[in-house]
């Protein structure tokens, strides 16, 4: 390979290699856009046999564990677009709630600084690592109403569970596996109704800082399924405080705010975490009660939904020395649909093997 300043290169932390073509397909669209960012040259996959010759700039799929990491020379946010962590309960909503007691069991690398750190930045819950602290933890939230179950590993609201009493909680905890509760964790938290959800997020590329809120848009899978169709954001260039400066309403900024001390607490209370992408879901919605709560339900430290927005805005700053906010939207339209606008950066357009026909695109404006 020709030598030059740095080369970028998707990877696959858990080794298989495996994601569906739209997700191959978008991480390599998205990273070209990032070597143009840097200056570099894209090179695909990431192949340990291959000489690169340069400097390696990574866009993995998954938050990369601190081992492969430094296998990888990943050393710093500089290195790549996502995130390091020691531990892989760490990238999960797991570290989002304390234990139920001192005595419940909790993981290699928990911090309990950090559930103390964030506990007015959440909801009310707890996270459970055997299904008897589960059972202990379920029944202490549902003091309070409806306890919302959710497996970790889950994204998208796939796989949770709401129950509305002792009965719902115990059949729903026979269900579940004591090996993957005890490898993962469980997390069991107060049950909203009226739920808004927010984006709060920031990102760290050649050089430029943007930080961001938005909301995320749901739509229609080919199957019939309501899944995630897109997301739109205000991008400011610098960070939350910069944020925060904007004309925003009350909501939203308390939902800055939340995530803000997420971050900050995430990052000062795991020894060796980092990340140049950082997004945090934010939720409000009304209690058993009908007080309106608001809490972080969870972090990514990895490429996401709203990265293409994400970089579109990079680009735009890049491009703009005195811009100083952009909006910038992501769509995924299931289906035939009519071709992207011109100045829309692709990210897929055809048949994935598994869920047919799809469209993604990022574009500046909305």
């Amino acid at each position: 390979m020709t030598t030059c300043t740095g080369v970028v290169v998707t990877y696959s932390p858990d080794e298989h290699g495996y994601a569906d073509a739209h997700e191959r397909a978008t991480r390599g669209a998205l990273a070209r856009r990032l070597a143009g960012l840097k200056g570099y040259a894209f090179a695909g996959e990431y192949s340990a046999s291959a000489g690169y010759g340069a400097p390696l700039y990574f866009v993995p799929g998954d938050t990369v564990p601190a081992e492969q990491a430094r296998a990888l020379g990943i050393a710093s946010e500089h290195d790549l677009f996502g995130g390091v962590a020691a531990h892989a309960f760490i990238a999960t909503k797991a570290i989002t709630h304390p234990l139920v007691d001192a005595d419940a069991r909790a993981p290699a690398g928990w911090s309990h600084a950090f559930a103390q750190r964030v506990q007015d930045a959440v909801l009310y819950g707890f996270s459970a690592f055997t299904l008897a602290d589960a059972r202990c933890a379920g029944r202490r939230v549902l003091e309070r109403g409806a306890v919302r179950i959710k497996p970790v590993r889950e994204t998208g609201g796939r796989g949770q569970i709401v129950a509305a009493d002792i009965e719902d909680l115990n059949a729903a905890l026979e269900k579940m596996d004591p090996a993957e509760v005890g490898d993962g964790g469980l997390v069991l938290e107060e049950n909203l109704a009226d739920v808004i959800t927010l984006s709060i997020g920031q990102v760290r590329v050649a050089g430029l800082l943007a930080t961001y809120h938005g909301t995320q848009r749901l739509t229609t899978s080919n199957s019939g399924a309501t899944v995630y169709g897109g997301s739109d954001l205000t991008i400011v260039r610098g960070n939350f405080e910069t944020l925060l400066g904007l004309d925003i309403a009350d909501d939203v900024r308390v939902a800055i705010a939340h995530a803000s001390l997420y971050d900050h607490a995430a990052m000062e209370c795991f020894p060796g975490l980092f990340a140049s992408r950082r997004n945090y879901d934010v939720v409000g919605g009304r209690d058993a009660a009908g007080r309106w709560r608001t809490g972080v339900l969870e972090q990514s430290w990895r490429i996401g939904g709203a990265s293409g927005a994400e970089i579109a805005a990079l680009e735009a700053f890049q491009a703009d020395p005195t811009l100083a906010s952009v909006r910038a939207s992501t769509f995924e339209i299931y289906g035939p649909c009519d071709a992207p606008p011109p100045e829309a950066i692709i990210c897929f357009r055809g048949t994935d093997e598994r869920i047919g026909a799809l469209t993604k695109y990022a574009r500046l404006g909305r």
